[in-house]
Formats: C-alpha cells, sequence, structure tokens
C-alpha cells in the first residue's frame, strides 16, 4: 500500500479563492505543491523518481502497520483475511494472481501463504528492492518481481486470474481509463479486480488530521492533478483525481462490473493517524473506496 502523506493539500494555482487556500500550500525539500496539468510521461516519471528516493522512509514509517505479509487494504486496516474482498481465502490457492503498484508486495507476501501465485508489480525499484529484503530476512521464496508502469503491463492477454491493487499505481496514473484496459486485457474473463484509493470526496478537503481537514475548500469536480514541483517547475510528485463517476465509467467501458463498493468505517481502537487519515476525520468522512469488480 503506497500513500503519499502530503497528497492533494495544495491550492490551484488560479483559483479564484487563492487567498482562502494559501494556507494549504506547501513548501517540502521537494519544492511547492501546485495544482496544474501533467501528462502520463512526466506523473509516471515524477512518481518513479518520487518513490525511488522515498521508498526507504515509507517502509520505516508504515512496516509495523502493513506488516511483512499481511493483506491491508487503506489506513483504516480493512484486512482482507476479514474482508475477502478477492473472495474465499481457501479459494485462492492456485490462483495467478497480479498486485500493482504492490511496494513492497506486503500483500503478495500474504496471498502466497494462501497457496496463490502471486506477481508483484510496481514502477519503483527501490520498493521492489524492499520486498526482496523482506523474503531474505523471513527466510522465504521470493515473491516474483516485476519494474514496470501499469499502464504498460508487460504481460500476455488472460494471464491472470485475480488482480488487486492496494492504494498502488491508479492514484499516480494519468490515463488510468488505460490503465483499467490493460488490467482487463492480462486477466481472464470471470476473474476480479480489486483496488483501493483514497475516496475522492477527500479531494475537496485539505489533507490534514486535524479540525482543518473537516472543512471543503475545492471543488470536488476539479480534476487538475496535484503536482509537487521542484524550483524549476519540474514534477516531483503526482496524484490524479476521479469522481465516483469518472470510475465507474472507467471501469465499464474496460469491460469490467462493479459488484460492490466499499467505504472503510474508521474502526474502533485505532487512534493511529497516516498523513491526513485520522480517528477525527475518519468519524466524519470516508477515507478510502475499494472497487471490487469482475471481468465480463
Amino acid at each position: 500500500m503506497t500513500t503519499h502523506h502530503d497528497s492533494h493539500s495544495a491550492p490551484d494555482q488560479d483559483a479564484p479563492n487563492q487567498d482562502a487556500r494559501d494556507q494549504d500550500a506547501t513548501e517540502d525539500d521537494d519544492g511547492q505543491a501546485v495544482r496544474r496539468e501533467a501528462d502520463a510521461a512526466e506523473s509516471s516519471r515524477a512518481n518513479r523518481h518520487w518513490w525511488d528516493r522515498n521508498a526507504d522512509e515509507y517502509q520505516d514509517e508504515h512496516g509495523s502497520f502493513l506488516g511483512d505479509a499481511r493483506f491491508t487494504w487503506c489506513p483504516e486496516g480493512l484486512d482482507e483475511a476479514e474482508a475477502r474482498l478477492l473472495g474465499d481465502p481457501a479459494a485462492l490457492r492456485g490462483r495467478s494472481v497480479l498486485e500493482i503498484g504492490a511496494g513492497a508486495a506486503q500483500c503478495s507476501r500474504w496471498l502466497a501463504a494462501q497457496g496463490a501465485r502471486p506477481v508483484a508489480l510496481d514502477l519503483s525499484h527501490r520498493q521492489l528492492q524492499h520486498s526482496l529484503r523482506i523474503d531474505q530476512d523471513l527466510g522465504l521464496t521470493p515473491v516474483p518481481l516485476v519494474q514496470a508502469d501499469a499502464t504498460v503491463l508487460p504481460f500476455a492477454d488472460a494471464s491472470f486470474d485475480l488482480a488487486c491493487s492496494a492504494y498502488g499505481a491508479v492514484p499516480f496514473a494519468a490515463d488510468t481509463a488505460l490503465l483499467m484496459r490493460e488490467v482487463r486485457r492480462v486477466l481472464r474473463p470471470g476473474g476480479r479486480w480489486v483496488f483501493s484509493v483514497t475516496h475522492p470526496i477527500r479531494w475537496a478537503f485539505p489533507d490534514e488530521p486535524g479540525p482543518e481537514g473537516l472543512t471543503a475548500l475545492s471543488s470536488y469536480f476539479d480534476r487538475t492533478p496535484y503536482v509537487e514541483q521542484d524550483e524549476q517547475g519540474r514534477a516531483v510528485y503526482v496524484e490524479h483525481h476521479r469522481t465516483l463517476g469518472d470510475r465507474v465509467r472507467e471501469l465499464t467501458s474496460a469491460g469490467f462490473r462493479l459488484v460492490d463498493l466499499v467505504e472503510p468505517e474508521w474502526p474502533d481502537g485505532l487512534t493511529q493517524e497516516w498523513g491526513g487519515w485520522s480517528p477525527l476525520r475518519g468519524r466524519h468522512l470516508p477515507g478510502t473506496a475499494v472497487f471490487v469488480t469482475v471481468a465480463d
């Protein structure tokens, strides 16, 4: 699961309410956060470099929450062992599964423990190196790894029984309609494609865990990407927003049937904050949307 802690908190560069939203602009080591267009090539290049640079810190900060071989869908802690969004765990044995945006392949490791045959794909070489490290530390047979862009999957048609992604790839791709078509291409008919993303409604709110994160300051319908850029204006990190309707249309156009949309509630007893996710916001706003689909 690869969620970026500062996502989409920046103001729109040309927004008429700029003064009210300046407080949400961020200055960090990578430069300024803005809202501007970013095409597929710029998004892919920026995000590959960002995750290569930040993979070590990300795994240090979130590794204990994610676990080495646990399938966690979201910061709310929804666990596949109980949620069964991919089906009965006992039925995973022998199934070929593609994990997209796998990070350190924690989800794939859980799938392998159920007897599935996972392949973990990620854009970041450094994230995949962490997968090898974990397997070596645990004395496990390494999860098969592939470094590739999710919009250009290097697999033959109908190669997999299932596909999944826990906050990986989908938020970072400029052309998610193409991504959906690629996933459908490599799935066999009847295969499930299940993925989690930041709930689209969150894009209207500052990405802050406290009370300031409960007031909508942006338009839900503004699809302008969130971009962190350096002093030369070059993107170093990009996220893309789609509304719920956009997602459903992308999926159905690609040949998927939506069978469930899961909005995990914040669980009692979970006090840990993760970027803009917190008990306070979780009580008021959905933080995650999990799309459960079947390939027609």
